[in-house]
């Protein structure tokens, strides 16, 4: 199946090439740079398996010599090398594998990530600010920004809800794995009594879309201005400067209110809004959905619970692998790299089962 692949990619960088050295291709600049873009992207498949066949007839060469071959020392010689042409070609065919994976366009974008608190009053929101903190301290390790676009505090410094967007090259492609129910198990700060309560936070994560992804138009949105509040409800602010932008025709509300100015809470409403357009123009298409989720490790539902934090026990459980690690401090700091790697490791052996 793999090979039929490829020849179908060397038969276009084949067509490719000849369209490219054809003059004609050369009076029309912006179709010209098409070409040469749309080459160099199969290129390096088609060098790969230039030294795969190559390995191959090495390998049908050697053993062609093995078959005529009396001299013992030889023959040792050809089965060593026979060996490592073996060895060779499977480690190239996995390399080719890899390479015709397609590659998600949005994983390079920035994200929005939305943390929810869940059940348990008080100390889901504390939770949520745990998570929140964690995220901050993986995009810093990784030369991220993050800058929070809406939160609702509470009076103990936890969230009924953040969200917050993360900037940087490949973001998306790391926090994806996120998305899902998380679940801690401890003893509340507002618990005297020492018992073990579970608490919950639910976390979205969105590929941030760019204007020329989502278009709104001006006619199809209201936005309403009002009084910023704090924890308990109190005013923040003696101007109008929150915002809530309706989507009239999905009926979608967004919420900013952390910055003093009007203008910075109306233009962070509307990146989230364009982001959750784009994210429900995406779930619409059912059969893109479906197919993806094959191969996705868990299906990013909201409802679906994919990770526990154990405080009593040190301990951190991703129940779609079956990872457990003892060093939930650590996690919590923001050191989630062997989790994030697991996962895309298994999300990639699940996509190489399908081009096998």
């Amino acid at each position: 199946m793999w090979r039929e692949k490829i020849g179908e990619i060397v038969k276009e960088y084949q067509d490719l090439t000849q369209k490219i050295a054809n003059p004609q291709s050369m009076k029309d600049m912006a179709t010209y740079r098409s070409l040469t873009q749309a080459l160099a992207e199969i290129e390096p498949v088609v060098g790969k398996y230039e030294e795969y066949e190559k390995k191959e007839r090495e390998l049908e060469e050697n053993r062609e010599l093995l078959r005529v071959e009396s001299d013992l020392e030889l023959r040792a010689l050809l089965e060593e090398e026979i060996e490592k042409l073996k060895t060779s070609l499977q480690e190239l065919e996995e390399e080719l594998k890899l390479m015709l994976i397609p590659r998600d366009p949005r994983d390079e974008k920035n994200t929005l990530v939305e943390i929810r608190a869940g059940t348990g009053g008080e100390e889901a929101a504390l939770f949520v600010a745990d998570l929140f903190r964690m995220y901050s301290h993986y995009a810093e390790r990784n030369g991220w920004k993050v800058e929070v676009m809406s939160s609702n505090p509470t009076e103990l410094g936890g969230f009924k809800e953040i969200i917050f967007a993360v900037e940087g090259k490949g973001a998306y492609s790391k926090f994806k794995f996120e998305s899902g129910v998380h679940r801690v198990q401890r003893v509340p700060v507002t618990e005297a009594g020492g018992r073990i309560h579970t608490s919950t936070a639910t976390v979205a994560v969105l590929p941030e879309a760019d204007e020329v992804d989502v278009e709104i138009r001006p006619e199809d949105i209201r936005v309403d201005v009002y009084r910023s509040s704090g924890p308990g409800g109190q005013s923040v602010n003696t101007t109008d400067s929150a915002v809530r932008v309706t989507h009239i025709p999905t009926g979608m509300v967004v919420t900013c209110q952390d910055e003093k100015s009007q203008h910075k809470n109306k233009a962070k409403a509307l990146r989230i809004l364009r982001s959750r357009l784009l994210e429900m123009e995406r779930e619409s298409q059912k059969e893109e959905i479906d197919q993806e989720r094959r191969v996705q490790i868990g299906s990013g539902e909201r409802s679906e619970r994919i990770r526990t934090y154990n405080f009593p026990q040190n301990r951190v459980t991703d129940h779609r692998i079956n990872l457990t690690l003892y060093r939930l401090e650590s996690v919590l700091e923001g050191e989630l790299d062997e989790i994030i790697e697991a996962l895309a490791a298994e999300e990639k052996m699940r996509t190489l089962e399908k081009v096998s």
